[in-house]
């Protein structure tokens, strides 16, 4: 199953829930702040942007339909999540789960994800210190950590994938098959570049054609599907 699939079920049902929600239960067209310090048990809209001050401590989901989500820095949340909107996380943050569909989700350094990152289309990057105890995926645009650990998979199917740093991804990195029309896959060839220093425990699986940029001093499980090892390109520096 396509890593689309999987996301839009989960952010659909947030979506619907909202939509569908009393409007005296819920903030309906009006953007919400929570502010510095504060303690609550989670605030969600519909129409209107989230914003989470410093060293508040939410026991619930923050979550909007339409709008952005911004939280400081120091946040305990149950988890963040928006439909169309992206989300900027500032450094320490501890939650279960960051999840979009339309929006770049730009998480800070020291962040603590219990479960998983996922966007449709949409940049994925996490500053270092930062741990992810799932899965990081999109479908469309760029994945970029720096030294980060990740306890499961990072997927995508046209998305760049950047591993930068003392970065370590315990599973696999799979660039999935898409499918549907439209598709042109000589023009959306994701780059893939693994770090000087990162590890990748799993497998790079190449369900598709991709550029394979593995540093001198990385190390990966293997390479496998439409690109093998040999196909790697090998550089030394901080960059290919």
């Amino acid at each position: 199953m396509l890593t689309a699939n999987r996301i839009l079920t989960s952010l659909t049902l947030l979506s619907l829930s909202l939509a569908a929600a009393n409007a005296g239960a819920w903030n309906v067209n009006k953007s919400i702040k929570i502010e510095a310090g504060a303690q609550t048990s989670g605030e969600s809209t519909v129409n209107g942007s989230v914003t989470v001050g410093a060293g508040a401590v939410v026991t619930g989901p923050v979550e909007t339909v339409n709008g952005s989500i911004r939280i400081a820095e120091n946040v305990q949340v149950e988890s963040i999540g928006t439909v169309n909107g992206s989300i900027r996380i500032e450094s320490g943050l501890v939650t279960d789960s960051v999840e979009s569909v339309n929006g770049t989700i730009r998480v800070g350094p020291m962040a603590q994800i219990a479960q998983s990152v996922e966007v449709v289309n949409g940049k994925i990057s996490l500053g270092e210190g930062s741990r992810v105890g799932l899965d990081l995926a999109n479908v469309n645009g760029e994945i970029s950590i720096e030294s980060t650990e990740i306890g499961g998979d990072i997927r995508t199917v046209t998305g760049d994938v950047t591993i930068n740093g003392s970065s370590l991804v315990q599973g696999d990195i799979i660039i999935e098959k898409p499918s549907g029309w439209g598709w042109n896959l000589q023009k959306q060839k994701p780059r893939i570049i693994i770090g000087p220093g990162a590890r990748v425990v799993g497998r790079i699986t190449a369900e598709h054609e991709i550029e394979l940029y593995i540093s001198e001093t990385a190390s990966v499980g293997g390479v496998s599907g439409e690109v093998g090892i040999d196909d790697a390109i090998r550089f030394s520096g901080d960059r290919p």
